[in-house]
């Protein structure tokens, strides 16, 4: 049974691919994002979060730990990580939710039977499932069968991803999928890898391939203000953008409605006092795309 790690399933989505979709969220990725909206994707493996403003101190996920794992600190619930085994008791007898579990194992039968549930939502708007993440192809075990399920049920598939694989898996899914919703994050390599954690040489070298197989490609760009909206930035994406014959790019604009995940996780908010980019200069960047054949959207 072919199955893997996954931490949302989000249904009626419209911003992932066209028409209604179902996103299945995969979880695990190779980069580190500063501005990642989604911090409880990067780790593959399971992670607990505590929500301490809704903990009322009645200790009952302490009583229920069966390893013992969890005792009442000064502030709030302390978790002791050698011993806690992820099972997620504590969530689950939680009065208020202040403890969840990120992320479980599911497979293949799993997940389509989630899918399914939407199929009339896909056929009456031109939609379908977008797998996204994290980054999906980092379980090619899980996204494979799963592509191949859907197109044996029919259903239009969108991968969303960095690229930031290897070519034979990127390959083996690009012969199974419909539309590829690709990212570009910055065209400098040094900036790449300061600000995402590896280079950006795999990423355009994919790209490359990628393009030279596959007609449909949508290419997202995360607008982050000061790292990667300068004017040379921006040429160099639209003129590599329009070598390779694609033809539609979105920029998104960056938000910090995910810096409260951070604190969560115990993972440091990297971009702490960087504002969402302004209206007029996300236009001036679709402006300076424009000219190179390419047809730009703000947004989803």
């Amino acid at each position: 049974m072919h199955q893997g790690k996954v931490f949302n399933i989000q249904h009626y989505s419209i911003h992932d691919g066209p028409g209604i979709r179902t996103t299945v969220f995969l979880k695990g990725c190779p980069l580190n994002c500063h501005w990642c909206h989604n911090p409880e994707s990067m780790d593959l493996k399971e992670q607990m979060i505590y929500r301490i403003q809704k903990c009322i101190g009645c200790g009952d996920c302490i009583v229920h730990c069966p390893e013992k794992a969890l005792s009442m600190g000064d502030n709030g619930i302390i978790r002791n990580e050698e011993l806690c085994t992820l099972c997620g008791r504590c969530g689950e007898v939680c009065p208020t939710n202040a403890m969840e579990k990120v992320g479980k194992t599911a497979s293949v039968e799993e997940i389509m039977a989630e899918i399914e549930k939407d199929q009339v939502f896909f056929e009456e708007s031109g939609g379908g499932v977008t797998f996204s993440g994290g980054e999906p192809l980092l379980q090619p075990d899980l996204l494979i069968p799963l592509l191949d399920a859907c197109k044996n049920k029919g259903i239009h598939t969108a991968l969303d991803t960095s690229g930031y694989a290897r070519w034979e898996t990127l390959q083996a899914a690009a012969e199974k999928t419909d539309l590829f919703l690709y990212d570009l994050k910055h065209m400098d390599q040094e900036a790449h890898e300061k600000y995402t954690g590896v280079p950006n040489t795999l990423i355009l070298e994919n790209l490359i391939k990628l393009s030279r197989m596959h007609q449909n490609i949508w290419i997202r760009v995360p607008v982050i203000p000061g790292i990667n909206d300068g004017e040379e930035n921006v040429h160099r994406m639209g003129e590599f953008v329009k070598s390779l014959g694609i033809k539609k790019l979105f920029l998104l604009p960056y938000h910090d409605i995910a810096a409260g995940k951070y604190a969560l996780l115990g993972k440091p908010f990297l971009l702490k006092g960087v504002r969402p980019p302004a209206k007029e200069k996300m236009q001036e960047l679709k402006e300076l795309i424009v000219p190179y054949g390419i047809e730009v959207k703000i947004g989803g």
